[in-house]
């Protein structure tokens, strides 16, 4: 598709999605949300995270073109998901090894044991329930999803939360300063709207909500059908099992549905498919859960060896 017929297929909803992204508050959850961020259980020999993960999240109120802004912003949460995406592959290649395994070590048990805490699996560890409870949970999202999410909740990035805590998609915290208290909070509520470190780990403790979260067991059902058919699933399927992430229920499903469709996001998930497919393996993988921000932008073909700064 050229981009000019791109351009056009993003002007269309523009308006109403960015004044349901400023008007719109997401409902107490089923159970809090968590900002738990900070935790990251990934593989002993997995690389550090590049350094590009704390910029500063642009500035979206400053672009006048809305074909232009809609463009930056997608790319820009896209390198995110896919790196994301990347390292949760890496950690499921793992997980599938260890499978493989006749004998656990003490390290293996270990890793298992952390992981079903943080994805709340609570089989016996090494057992073939908890395996398969984990390889339904430790699993990616379709960028086409997170993009329209992210757009919908955080009103393309310009909302009080995104500007001040890096917070996409109106995630929660409960402990007194650890977000933002939201000015329309009811009388008597606690909780508060988390602050990220950066737009990263925004991306990163959204997926980990949807994958461990009971609220969201439909939708992984629907990605766990989607790989046992040989495929994909696509953000459009999966958003089904999103009912209950908005008190708005199925109409809040059809929105985002209508994002993707109109903002044509399903050229994201071809892309996407497109690089995973070619570096489905463990060096393709480390190169892109390694790659300057540049080399995970739409379209790029990433390097086979990539050096870059990383953070502690």
């Amino acid at each position: 598709m050229s981009a000019g017929s791109r351009s056009l297929l993003l002007i269309v909803p523009f308006t109403l999605a960015a004044l349901w992204g400023v008007l719109h508050t997401p409902p107490p959850p089923p159970e809090p949300r968590t900002d738990d961020a900070e935790e990251d259980l990934e593989l002993a020999t997995l690389p550090e995270l590049p350094r590009w993960i704390l910029d500063p999240l642009p500035n979206f109120q400053l672009y006048h073109d809305v074909t232009e802004k809609k463009s930056a912003f997608f790319s820009y949460l896209y390198s995110r998901t896919l790196l994301v995406n990347s390292r949760i592959l890496l950690q499921r290649q793992h997980l599938l090894d260890l499978q493989a395994k006749e004998t656990l070590s003490e390290d293996d048990i270990e890793w298992l044991a952390k992981q079903a805490e943080r994805l709340r699996v609570d089989q016996e560890t090494g057992s073939d329930e908890m395996f398969r409870r984990l390889l339904r949970r430790l699993d990616t999202i379709p960028p086409s999803l997170v993009l329209a999410q992210a757009a919908n909740e955080s009103a393309w990035g310009t909302s009080r939360f995104a500007r001040q805590g890096n917070n996409l998609f109106g995630q929660w915290c409960f402990s007194p300063g650890c977000g933002l208290v939201p000015l329309n909070r009811p009388e008597g509520a606690s909780y508060e709207v988390a602050r990220f470190r950066s737009t990263y780990h925004s991306v990163r403790a959204y997926v980990q909500n949807l994958n461990r979260h009971p609220a969201y067991h439909e939708l992984r059902v629907l990605r766990e059908k989607a790989h046992q058919s040989g495929g994909y699933p696509t953000g459009s399927e999966l958003a089904a099992g999103l009912g209950d992430y908005s008190e708005r229920g199925h109409e809040y499903i059809q929105e985002l549905r209508s994002m993707i469709r109109y903002n044509n996001l399903v050229w994201y998930d071809q892309q996407y498919r497109d690089t995973i497919v070619s570096r489905d393996n463990i060096e393709g993988l480390m190169a892109l859960a390694t790659a300057p921000e540049e080399q995970l932008q739409p379209g790029y073909e990433p390097a086979e060896d990539t050096n870059t700064a990383s953070i502690d």
